[in-house]
């Protein structure tokens, strides 16, 4: 339904869940077999971007927030390079953040306000935030103005499900959390009015709820249960009846994206498990097309499945184009969280960052290139970066989350967001050479007392959103609000 506006311990915790969750995934079999590594890529850092007129760089290392800053007020000034900050709302965020324009001409943002349940949820109430989905009305992107928190079942902790169809003008989202929960599946209408969506139907057909994939054409939303181990179609023909074209149980997939024929799917594939972990994290090219063609009991193969050195949990592969070639940028996040034993042991959990995958032939894909910064190399993690507020966090820490880009159709930039470091512009035209450009990052310098886990530091976990025509990008941090960040000192060009 729709609402008007209106440390060690840690460290503990997380073990002892990996641990559980390496035991569920040791009992369940039926994984197909990984291919082989892609042959070694540089794993150097990208160069470092060149700050201009308006910037407030960064003091450390490439990504660093230092703990001097935090000590000496200099953190809480936050860090850009050729951005600026246009506007802000609320103060917290979660996982993905959707640009949206309806039928009437009205755009508007969505946004989940939570990673999980039931962390945010008192801080979201008092601080007049509101639970679930929000929904800005961004005709003045300096002041979003909130017109709806979206508090159906589904929409309460979409998790990294919330996807928007521009086709058909459908918000879809299915209830989920770190691990997995019944799937809840709410499908919106947003295309009569993108400020005040509508509730189409509201069914378990997500059956396990976690991540997800949107055909273009707006007909297949795809579940991805990751620790639920599953993967399901639902057909949204008719978004007021939707029903389950196909189910596979005992896979571990992250998210799915799909190409634009919607025949072939690009998999952030976990892994395979066993008694030592998961194993085998990569990217995995399904042949969908008779689920696309409505063939009754569709098969889906496995076109192809690839490693890479240095991987950790691999998040989302997005399909692009450059220069005739076909591409995915794929983003790892975190650390491998099953790499190591103890807090101790963190330095040497790998962070698998960002690359690009050249998919021309679907069953040779292979790695062109990494998108890395200095705070992501061993020897870096291992110094005096790690004592940084956080850093040593596995669910924060300097690592990444997500990426996007402008245009499936020859971007010459693209964003990610990447945790304590913030949001990060690079220019991929030469997608064997990117390169940074420009960075935005507001770290929370004192810990917001209303929330259940108390946070600290910058928290950029969101899918980004673009607004080309104002040379604007939008996401949220999940320690402080929906940010809309304007490139400035020429960085725009590369948006047209």
């Amino acid at each position: 339904m729709v609402v008007p506006n209106s440390a060690p311990s840690r460290a503990a915790a997380v073990r002892r869940l990996l641990a559980v969750v390496a035991v569920i995934l040791a009992m369940i079999g039926g994984w197909a077999a990984m291919g082989s590594a892609s042959p070694g890529i540089s794993t150097a850092p990208v160069p470092r971007a060149v700050c201009g007129a308006g910037s407030l760089p960064e003091t450390s290392t490439q990504g660093r927030v230092p703990t001097r800053d935090y000590n000496d007020g200099r953190a809480a000034k936050g860090y850009r390079c050729n951005t600026v900050e246009v506007g802000h709302q609320g103060r917290s965020g979660g996982f993905k953040t959707l640009r949206y324009t309806d039928a009437q001409g009205h755009t508007c943002a969505f946004y989940d306000s939570t990673l999980t349940v039931p962390r945010d949820v008192v801080s979201n109430i008092l601080s007049g935030d509101g639970l679930g989905v929000v929904v800005l009305d961004m005709s003045n992107p300096a002041h979003p103005r909130r017109t709806a928190n979206l508090v159906s079942v589904g929409m309460i902790s979409p998790h990294e499900s919330l996807l928007v169809n521009a086709r058909r003008g459908l918000l879809v989202g299915v209830m989920g959390t770190a691990a997995t929960a019944p799937g809840v599946l709410d499908v919106y209408d947003v295309r009569t009015d993108c400020r005040h969506p509508k509730l189409l139907s509201e069914s378990l057909d997500g059956i396990t709820g976690h991540e997800s994939g949107f055909s273009p054409d707006g007909r297949t939303f795809y579940v991805s249960g990751a620790a639920g181990f599953t993967l399901t179609a639902v057909d949204l023909t008719n978004p007021r009846r939707p029903h389950i074209l196909f189910t596979q149980a005992g896979v571990v997939y992250h998210g799915l994206r799909l190409s634009n024929d919607g025949k072939t799917m690009y998999v952030a594939n976990i892994g395979s498990p066993g008694l030592g972990g998961i194993t085998g994290a990569g990217l995995r090219i399904l042949d969908v097309s008779q689920i696309q063609d409505r063939v009754k009991n569709p098969k889906v193969p496995v076109l192809s499945t690839i490693t890479w050195h240095g991987s950790s949990i691999p998040q989302v592969a997005e399909p692009f184009t450059s220069k005739r070639h076909k591409y995915v940028l794929e983003v790892d996040e975190f650390v491998d969280l099953f790499s190591f034993s103890g807090l101790a042991d963190l330095v040497h959990a790998p962070v698998g960052a960002a690359r690009i995958i050249n998919v021309d032939h679907p069953r040779h894909p292979f790695v062109v290139s990494n998108i890395r910064l200095k705070v992501h190399e061993p020897d870096q993690r291992g110094g005096p970066q790690f004592g940084d507020p956080m850093a040593s966090f596995p669910a924060q820490g300097y690592a990444a989350h997500y990426c996007g880009m402008p245009t499936r159709n020859n971007p010459k930039i693209a964003a990610c967001s990447m945790i304590l470091s913030g949001l990060r512009f690079f220019d991929i035209r030469d997608v064997y050479h990117p390169k940074e450009v420009a960075y935005f990052n507001k770290p929370v310098t004192a810990i917001n007392k209303l929330a259940l886990i108390p946070a600290i530091g910058g928290y950029a976990m969101s899918q980004p959103a673009w607004d080309i025509a104002r040379n604007s990008v939008w996401y949220t941090d999940t320690n402080s609000g929906f940010y809309v960040v304007r490139l400035t000192n020429g960085v725009q060009r590369l948006l047209h």
